[in-house]
């Protein structure tokens, strides 16, 4: 069942630019209508089960199948959280964080309790690019030891090794800090301080889909690659570690345009496609990550034009994808590099949860509620 705005609307009992912010954030589905493409249909159980959402407490079956998806918490942790719009690494603030630290210095803080972290150079010849940190991860997989019944301090080896041969794929084989890496492995040595920050404030994000990936795959006794191959995997996505790509796409739009830079944001939501790199649900304002990054740096046109686009019509302020693009367009990095950047970092995240995994104990295996009929 697909509703006319107008119906959406009535049902929710919100203003127009809330219905778009839902539909920004992927709450509710919608696509143009076949009989006027200028406007949009909206999917009739998405608004409804919001409309409930809203209305009163939903049923426990409810809570229980919606968990999965932007739910309650599924797994205890102790190693990132959002609380009241901060984000938070083993209780020490990200942002404050990431005012001086390298990512190596994050890695020493969420894995805990180990020396100081010290890279060194994969053994897997790699050339500085997504297909060759694939490469190097499935590698690895093939060969490391499972992750089940190994010592601290080995699984704390396994975890450098990973790490060393992702960044070696991702910026090509050397040594020093992970960012100055990645800066001249874009021959932009001058972004290395943004990049470093860049990288400290992706380390970690609960769990997001990519992380919980990785700590399924350890959770049946998998080796620590396997499990990274699984979180970058996961990673590419365009709702996830890609959605800086889609920003870039947007900002293109903007460019030399003609037009009102908000009739070309309804444009892009009445072809059924939602705001890239705006608004994020465990931040009901700004995502601090953004605002910290984007503090020290100067928006290009296109990608300011976009921003107050975006506060006019979704009403939505920038989010981390959103800063990505902007760090790439402003230092004139390659398109991949947002990517790239996103994946370095959160292997660090995802090596810490998978060693909190493999400490528990405990398999992940839900449950699925089936819906066909049974015999």
């Amino acid at each position: 069942m697909w509703l006319a705005a107008e119906e959406a609307l009535r049902r929710l009992g919100v203003k127009p630019q809330t219905l778009y912010a839902s539909v920004s954030r992927g709450r509710i589905k919608a696509r143009p209508d076949p009989a006027d493409p200028r406007r949009s249909l909206y999917n009739g159980d998405d608004v409804d089960r919001l409309a409930r959402r809203a209305s009163g407490r939903p049923r426990a079956e409810t809570v229980a199948a919606e968990a999965i998806s932007w739910g309650d918490p599924v797994l205890s942790t102790s190693i990132s959280t959002v609380v009241n719009g901060r984000l938070l690494y083993r209780g020490l603030d990200a942002i404050s964080i990431s005012e001086t630290a390298p990512l190596e210095a994050i890695a020493d803080l969420l894995w805990g309790g180990f020396p100081p972290l010290t890279m060194h150079r994969s053994i897997v010849g790699a050339a500085g690019s997504l297909a060759a940190a694939f490469r190097a991860l499935a590698e690895r997989a093939a060969a490391d030891p499972v992750s089940l019944y190994r010592p601290p301090a080995a699984l704390r080896d396994d975890a450098v090794g990973v790490l060393s041969s992702l960044a070696d794929g991702l910026a090509g084989p050397g040594t020093g800090m992970l960012h100055e890496r990645l800066a001249v492995s874009f021959a932009r040595p001058a972004a290395a301080d943004d990049i470093r920050r860049a990288l400290v404030l992706l380390a970690d994000h609960e769990l997001s889909a990519s992380t919980f990936a990785a700590r399924i795959a350890v959770s049946t006794g998998a080796s620590l690659a396997a499990g990274a191959l699984a979180g970058l995997a996961t990673l590419t996505g365009p709702l996830h570690g890609q959605a800086a790509s889609a920003v870039i796409a947007l900002a293109e739009e903007f460019e030399d345009a003609d037009t009102d830079p908000a009739d070309i944001l309804r444009d892009w939501l009445g072809e059924a496609r939602a705001v890239p790199g705006f608004g994020h649900r465990l931040y009901p304002n700004d995502d601090p990550r953004a605002a910290a990054l984007l503090a020290r740096l100067s928006l290009p046109p296109a990608y300011a034009a976009l921003c107050a686009a975006a506060d006019s019509v979704v009403g939505e302020r920038p989010n981390i994808d959103f800063a990505l693009a902007a760090l790439a367009a402003i230092h004139d990095l390659p398109k991949s590099a947002p990517m790239t950047i996103f994946a370095l970092a959160r292997c660090v995240g995802w090596l810490a949860h998978m060693l909190e995994q493999i400490a528990s104990g405990a398999p992940i295996r839900p449950r699925a509620r089936y819906v066909q009929a049974k015999p």
